[in-house]
Protein backbone atom coordinates (compact mmCIF):
# COMPACT_ATOMS: atom_id res chain seq x y z
CA UNK A 1 0.00 0.00 0.00
CA UNK A 2 1.35 3.51 -0.61
CA UNK A 3 2.09 6.08 1.92
CA UNK A 4 -1.05 8.42 2.74
CA UNK A 5 -0.05 11.25 1.90
CA UNK A 6 -0.85 14.51 4.39
CA UNK A 7 -2.07 17.45 1.89
CA UNK A 8 -1.17 20.76 3.76
CA UNK A 9 -2.75 23.93 3.42
CA UNK A 10 -1.43 27.30 4.59
CA UNK A 11 -3.37 30.33 5.76
CA UNK A 12 -2.01 33.48 6.54
CA UNK A 13 -3.16 35.75 8.63
CA UNK A 14 -1.40 39.00 6.76
CA UNK A 15 -1.66 41.53 9.80
CA UNK A 16 -0.77 39.55 12.68
CA UNK A 17 2.49 38.72 10.08
CA UNK A 18 2.75 41.79 9.07
CA UNK A 19 3.28 43.29 12.71
CA UNK A 20 5.40 40.41 13.41
CA UNK A 21 8.06 41.52 10.75
CA UNK A 22 7.80 45.22 11.91
CA UNK A 23 9.05 44.04 15.00
CA UNK A 24 11.60 41.99 13.51
CA UNK A 25 13.03 44.68 11.95
CA UNK A 26 12.82 47.21 15.11
CA UNK A 27 15.11 44.53 16.94
CA UNK A 28 17.36 43.88 14.13
CA UNK A 29 17.87 46.99 12.64
CA UNK A 30 20.32 46.01 10.03
CA UNK A 31 17.74 43.83 8.90
CA UNK A 32 14.24 44.72 6.71
CA UNK A 33 12.28 41.52 6.23
CA UNK A 34 9.23 42.71 4.89
CA UNK A 35 10.21 41.56 1.22
CA UNK A 36 8.96 38.34 2.48
CA UNK A 37 8.79 34.95 0.01
CA UNK A 38 5.33 33.91 1.88
CA UNK A 39 5.66 30.94 -0.40
CA UNK A 40 8.82 30.26 0.09
CA UNK A 41 8.39 30.51 3.85
CA UNK A 42 5.90 27.95 3.58
CA UNK A 43 8.29 25.37 1.63
CA UNK A 44 10.45 25.61 4.31
CA UNK A 45 7.85 23.97 6.93
CA UNK A 46 6.60 21.19 4.91
CA UNK A 47 9.06 19.01 6.02
CA UNK A 48 9.11 19.16 9.23
CA UNK A 49 5.46 18.94 9.93
CA UNK A 50 5.11 14.91 8.23
CA UNK A 51 7.59 13.12 6.13
CA UNK A 52 4.39 12.93 3.97
CA UNK A 53 3.23 16.21 3.60
CA UNK A 54 3.19 18.11 0.68
CA UNK A 55 2.20 22.06 -0.32
CA UNK A 56 -1.53 21.99 -1.48
CA UNK A 57 -2.09 26.17 -1.50
CA UNK A 58 -1.19 29.13 0.54
CA UNK A 59 -3.97 31.40 1.10
CA UNK A 60 -2.81 35.44 2.53
CA UNK A 61 -5.93 37.31 4.36
CA UNK A 62 -5.24 41.02 4.27
CA UNK A 63 -6.78 44.15 4.27
CA UNK A 64 -5.65 47.90 2.47
CA UNK A 65 -5.56 50.74 4.94
CA UNK A 66 -6.95 53.37 2.99
CA UNK A 67 -7.37 55.78 6.23
CA UNK A 68 -3.61 55.59 6.59
CA UNK A 69 -2.86 57.43 3.64
CA UNK A 70 -2.48 60.91 5.12
CA UNK A 71 0.30 60.15 7.01
CA UNK A 72 1.88 57.24 4.55
CA UNK A 73 0.80 58.31 0.77
CA UNK A 74 2.77 55.26 -0.23
CA UNK A 75 1.32 52.17 2.00
CA UNK A 76 -1.35 51.23 -0.55
CA UNK A 77 1.26 51.24 -3.54
CA UNK A 78 3.61 49.23 -1.49
CA UNK A 79 0.79 46.88 -0.13
CA UNK A 80 -0.53 46.49 -3.55
CA UNK A 81 3.05 45.55 -5.18
CA UNK A 82 3.63 42.96 -2.03
CA UNK A 83 0.69 41.14 -3.22
CA UNK A 84 1.61 41.52 -6.77
CA UNK A 85 4.68 39.34 -5.38
CA UNK A 86 2.57 36.67 -3.64
CA UNK A 87 0.26 35.90 -6.66
CA UNK A 88 2.82 35.64 -8.94
CA UNK A 89 4.40 33.04 -6.90
CA UNK A 90 0.80 31.33 -6.80
CA UNK A 91 -0.08 32.63 -3.82
CA UNK A 92 -4.31 33.01 -3.33
CA UNK A 93 -5.16 36.62 -2.11
CA UNK A 94 -8.39 37.40 -0.20
CA UNK A 95 -8.57 41.06 1.14
CA UNK A 96 -10.64 42.04 3.12
CA UNK A 97 -11.72 45.67 4.63
CA UNK A 98 -11.34 48.09 7.47
CA UNK A 99 -14.02 49.80 9.36
CA UNK A 100 -14.62 53.12 10.93
CA UNK A 101 -16.33 53.46 14.15
CA UNK A 102 -16.24 56.12 17.16
CA UNK A 103 -14.27 55.36 20.54
CA UNK A 104 -13.75 57.87 23.28
CA UNK A 105 -10.80 59.10 23.89
CA UNK A 106 -10.04 59.43 27.64
CA UNK A 107 -7.25 61.83 27.00
CA UNK A 108 -9.20 64.02 24.68
CA UNK A 109 -12.71 63.72 25.86
CA UNK A 110 -14.61 63.42 22.64
CA UNK A 111 -15.16 61.01 20.09
CA UNK A 112 -12.27 60.13 17.95
CA UNK A 113 -12.06 58.15 14.64
CA UNK A 114 -10.90 54.22 15.03
CA UNK A 115 -10.04 51.83 12.53
CA UNK A 116 -10.43 48.16 12.71
CA UNK A 117 -9.85 45.24 10.07
CA UNK A 118 -13.04 43.56 9.32
CA UNK A 119 -13.88 40.61 7.88
CA UNK A 120 -10.43 38.55 7.77
CA UNK A 121 -10.86 36.43 10.94
CA UNK A 122 -14.07 35.94 9.66
CA UNK A 123 -12.52 34.74 6.38
CA UNK A 124 -9.81 32.64 7.53
CA UNK A 125 -12.08 30.82 9.82
CA UNK A 126 -14.81 30.14 7.00
CA UNK A 127 -11.67 28.80 4.33
CA UNK A 128 -10.38 26.55 7.16
CA UNK A 129 -14.03 24.96 7.51
CA UNK A 130 -14.85 25.61 3.65
CA UNK A 131 -11.36 23.27 3.01
CA UNK A 132 -11.87 20.11 5.32
CA UNK A 133 -15.54 20.11 3.64
CA UNK A 134 -14.56 19.71 0.69
CA UNK A 135 -11.35 17.86 1.84
CA UNK A 136 -9.13 20.00 -0.68
CA UNK A 137 -6.55 19.17 2.83
CA UNK A 138 -6.04 16.59 5.43
CA UNK A 139 -3.68 19.57 7.29
CA UNK A 140 -4.06 23.20 7.87
CA UNK A 141 -1.50 25.58 9.07
CA UNK A 142 -2.76 29.07 10.71
CA UNK A 143 0.45 31.65 10.56
CA UNK A 144 -1.47 33.49 13.35
CA UNK A 145 -1.11 34.30 16.72
CA UNK A 146 -5.16 35.61 17.22
CA UNK A 147 -7.15 33.26 19.83
CA UNK A 148 -10.11 34.76 17.02
CA UNK A 149 -9.80 31.63 15.04
CA UNK A 150 -9.80 29.44 18.22
CA UNK A 151 -14.13 28.65 17.59
CA UNK A 152 -13.32 27.59 14.17
CA UNK A 153 -10.55 25.41 15.30
CA UNK A 154 -12.99 23.27 17.51
CA UNK A 155 -15.79 22.95 15.46
CA UNK A 156 -13.35 21.54 13.23
CA UNK A 157 -11.95 18.86 14.96
CA UNK A 158 -15.34 18.49 16.19
CA UNK A 159 -16.61 17.30 12.53
CA UNK A 160 -13.16 16.07 11.23
CA UNK A 161 -11.23 14.30 14.27
CA UNK A 162 -9.13 12.75 11.66
CA UNK A 163 -7.67 16.18 10.36
CA UNK A 164 -4.72 18.06 11.54
CA UNK A 165 -4.55 22.07 12.81
CA UNK A 166 -1.33 23.39 13.09
CA UNK A 167 -0.60 27.03 14.36
CA UNK A 168 2.70 28.69 13.14
CA UNK A 169 3.36 31.81 15.26
CA UNK A 170 4.97 34.54 13.41
CA UNK A 171 7.60 35.79 15.41
CA UNK A 172 6.70 37.63 18.92
CA UNK A 173 3.44 36.21 18.26
CA UNK A 174 3.20 32.77 20.71
CA UNK A 175 0.08 32.62 21.92
CA UNK A 176 -0.67 29.37 25.24
CA UNK A 177 -3.93 29.83 24.10
CA UNK A 178 -3.74 28.28 20.21
CA UNK A 179 -0.75 25.78 20.98
CA UNK A 180 -2.99 24.18 23.37
CA UNK A 181 -5.26 23.54 21.19
CA UNK A 182 -3.94 22.86 17.60
CA UNK A 183 -2.54 19.41 16.69
CA UNK A 184 1.45 20.74 17.14
CA UNK A 185 2.66 24.25 17.01
CA UNK A 186 6.39 25.96 16.29
CA UNK A 187 7.23 30.10 16.39
CA UNK A 188 8.44 31.48 12.86
CA UNK A 189 11.70 32.83 13.80
CA UNK A 190 13.40 35.75 12.16
CA UNK A 191 16.18 33.74 10.64
CA UNK A 192 13.58 32.21 9.10
CA UNK A 193 12.35 35.84 7.71
CA UNK A 194 15.50 36.60 6.50
CA UNK A 195 16.37 33.38 4.32
CA UNK A 196 13.25 33.60 2.94
CA UNK A 197 13.34 37.11 0.88
CA UNK A 198 12.33 38.41 -2.28
CA UNK A 199 15.11 39.03 -4.87
CA UNK A 200 15.18 42.68 -5.39
CA UNK A 201 14.22 42.85 -8.09
CA UNK A 202 11.88 40.12 -8.31
CA UNK A 203 10.90 38.87 -11.72
CA UNK A 204 7.47 37.23 -12.58
CA UNK A 205 6.78 34.40 -14.63
CA UNK A 206 5.59 36.86 -17.01
CA UNK A 207 8.86 38.75 -17.15
CA UNK A 208 8.19 41.76 -15.01
CA UNK A 209 10.53 43.36 -12.99
CA UNK A 210 9.11 43.79 -9.35
CA UNK A 211 11.67 46.14 -7.04
CA UNK A 212 11.48 46.33 -3.52
CA UNK A 213 9.99 50.00 -1.80
CA UNK A 214 12.92 51.83 -0.82
CA UNK A 215 11.70 51.81 2.75
CA UNK A 216 11.70 48.59 2.61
Amino acid sequence: MPPIMNRTTFLIDGFNLYHSLNDACWRHKQRNVKWLNIHKLCRMYIPSLTPRATLEEIYYFSAFAFHRQNKDPEIIARHELFIECLKATGVKVEMGRFKAKDVYCNGCKSLVKHYEEKETDVAISVKLLELFVLDQCDSIVLVTGDTDIIPAIRTAFNLFPEKRVYCAFPFRRKNTELAKIATDSFTIGVDRYQACQFPNPFITPDGRSLHKPGSW
